[in-house]
Formats: C-alpha cells, structure tokens, sequence
C-alpha cells in the first residue's frame, strides 16, 4: 500500500529548530491531555465514598471522558481536513483546560459526568490530528522518535495528574487538586500555541466520508485498530482499580502514596522513544512481541502482596503499554493511504478499549477482585500478541522507513 509524503526537503529533520519546536510542542500537548484525562482516576475510590457508588459506577468519571472521547476522534479527524491541524489542536486544548475548571466546581456526580463528557470531546481534537501533523510535517526517517516522544508526553502527563491530585487532594481535598491541574493544562496550551510551527506541507480537502471507510478495508489496520482497543482495556483497568486495592488491606496506602506510585508513567515516558528507535531499525512486529512479554511480566508481578514487588510489576505494564501503543499507533499511519482518518480510527478503538475495558474490569474486580483482574488484563494483552503475530505476512506493507521484516 503506498503511503503519500510530503517532499522530504519540507519536512523537519532530527536535529532541526523545527523538529525540536514540534516535539516540544506536542510533548506540552500530550501532557496537558492525559493530565486531564486520567488525572481523576486516583479520584475513584474518593467519588465512591463521597457519592456513594461502586467502584464500577466511579469509574464512569474514565469511561465518559474516553467514551466521549472516542466517538468524537472521527469527526474531528475528517474536520481537520477542511480546518486545518494547528487550529483544531490549538482550540482542542483550551477548551479542555476550561472544562476541567468546570468539573473542579461541579455539585454532584451527575453534572461532574456531564463536564468530563464535554471534555471528552474537547480532548479528541489533538489526538485525532497530531500523527496526522507529524507525518505531513516531519521527516519520514525521524518519525518514529518524533511518534515515541509525543506518546513519552503522553506518559507523563497521565503520571503528572494522578502525582498532582494525590498530593494536592490530601492537602485541600479532591476540587483543589481538580482545579490545580485545570491551571497546569492551560499553561501547557499557551506554552503549546507559543513554539508549534505552522503546517507546511497541510492542503485543505473535501470530507469525504468513503476514506474513512477505506480505513476499515484494510485488514492489516483493522488488527492494529484491535491491537491499541486490547492495549488500552488492559492498562486502563490496572490504573483504574489499583487504587481500590493500594489504599485497602494488606497496603493501607494514603492519597498522596497512590498518587506517587504513579510515578511509574516514567516508565513510559523511557519505553515510548526506545521503541520508536528499534521500529526506525527493527521489525514491528518484533517489537510488539516484546511489548507483551514484558507486560504479561508485570501482571504477574503485581499478584503479590509485596510492595516493592508490586511497583516493579506496574513499571513493567506501563513501559509494555506505552512501547506497545508507540508500534501500532505509528504503524496505522505508515500503512495508510488517508493517515489523518486511519490514525482517528485507532484513536477510535483505542478509547473505546478504555471506555468499555474500564468498566468492564471494575465488574471483575467487583467480582473475583485483583486475581480477576489480573486474568482479565492478562487475556486481552495475549490477544494483542495473536494479532501481532498475525500481521507477519502484513509486514512489508507497513514501512515508515526501510527495516528488515
């Protein structure tokens, strides 16, 4: 399948003022976005308490935003197309930064899931472009590192909102530390307007909605679109309810230590740029296989009812999902023919896997506890190896850049 480029002496270089620009422009972007998004997820067993709910009915505070998140990718995607990349990003997360002041004031649950739905959408406007923008605007030799970057931001934000409403929650409780973070991702959307570079290589286009559709022709991208839903269910679970389980018997855990152990995400941010430079030089696939292993390591791990033991186990999740995340995310838009909307359908799956892997993990945990969750997680992340493995014929058809396969 060819992939269109933009001429390569239009494109930013590793090394380049504008290459530099972009990935700190994005990597500010991805950090205010999973900020907000995730920043509540410590939240739930407070919203339990305070509301009165099940630990599945809390998690709805994830699985709205995501939800929300993932029906809005699509449309915005096909938007970008007449409106452009830089505008579409750049409003996507000052309304976000705003709607998350909103859910910081919101007198009850009902209206909190009101707020983080709107936010939802609003944070669908930059993942549903910035692969998109990357591979119209950067080198195709450097694209993978400038992938695995954005994704690294990715991690510290989902690692800096669960960090910051931890500490700040135990200090002036949950709306404080809500609010905190609302603040924090309006900086990084000015920081984020300030150093973008404008697009070079965007031309406007009519929105066709039959590209969309050649999207889900490909039978190679429908398994990768399957890949990022199994990744995403398996590792929004293992956060969503490792709180539940951290600040019960035997750990007894504080707000503010749960919120640290999230310091984990860091894994990530390491694992993401690495496995976007073994995918510049290695085979995809091969790197996948890795992902999982390490992984399905982690989970095992974290049966214990040790600590220490515990922690190594969530660092080596979050590395596998990220590295994970990173492979398939950057090979939807290397495969195909209409990147923008082939990367707002992986989006579209991938959120999906949160939403519904969510609060499909909060009944297991409600009913077989952590073993449970445990084999559930550790059953999708092996169906994310079988469609891994089943992509070996696929291969040479997915090129970002010349690699053995």
């Amino acid at each position: 399948m060819t992939v269109t480029h933009a001429p390569e002496n239009q494109t930013h270089h590793r090394g380049s003022k504008g290459f530099r620009r972009i990935n700190l422009a994005l990597f500010a972007a991805g950090l205010a976005t999973f900020m907000v998004l995730y920043c509540v997820q410590p939240l739930l067993p407070l919203f339990a308490h305070d509301f009165r709910l099940t630990p599945a009915a809390s998690s709805l505070a994830i699985s709205v935003a995501t939800g929300a998140l993932a029906l809005s990718i699509v449309p915005l995607s096909m938007l970008s197309e007449r409106w452009g990349r830089m505008s579409l990003m750049t409003a996507s997360l000052f309304a976000t930064a705003l709607l998350q002041i909103a859910v910081a004031i919101s007198p009850n649950f009902e209206l909190l899931l009101v707020f983080r739905a709107l936010q939802g959408v609003a944070v669908a406007g930059l993942p549903a472009v910035a692969m998109a923008y990357l591979a119209e605007e950067v080198h195709r030799g450097s694209l993978g590192f400038a992938v695995g970057l954005y994704i690294g931001g990715n991690s510290i934000g989902g690692m800096a909102g669960r960090v910051i409403t931890g500490l700040v929650t135990d200090l002036g409780g949950w709306r404080w530390a809500v609010g905190v973070v609302g603040i924090a991702s309006l900086a990084c959307a000015l920081l984020f307007r300030a150093v973008m570079p404008a697009s070079a290589n965007f031309h406007p286009k009519p929105i066709k909605l039959r590209t969309l559709g050649a999207c889900f022709r490909d039978s190679g991208l429908l398994r990768l679109y399957l890949i990022g839903m199994l990744l995403m269910g398996s590792f929004v679970t293992i956060y969503n309810y490792l709180g539940f389980r951290l600040t019960a018997a035997p750990f007894g855990l504080s707000q503010a230590i749960v919120g640290l152990i999230s310091v984990a995400y860091l894994a990530g941010t390491v694992s993401s740029p690495v496995a976007g430079r073994l995918v510049d030089r290695y085979s995809r696939r091969q790197v996948l296989w890795g992902t999982a292993l390490v992984s399905i390591t982690g989970l095992g791990l974290m049966l214990s009812n040790d600590l220490a033991l515990v922690v190594i186990g969530l660092l080596l999740v979050t590395a596998g999902f990220f590295a994970g995340h990173t492979v398939a995310s950057g090979w939807v838009s290397a495969r195909a023919t209409h990147p923008a909307q082939a990367s707002a359908a992986y989006q579209l799956c991938y959120y999906l896997g949160s939403s519904v892997g969510g609060s499909v993990g909060g009944i297991v945990f409600a009913g077989d506890g952590w073993v449970g969750v445990t084999v559930f997680t550790a059953a999708l992340t092996l169906g994310m190896l079988a469609l891994g493995l089943s992509l070996r014929k696929l291969a040479p058809a997915a090129r970002l850049t010349p690699v053995t396969t």
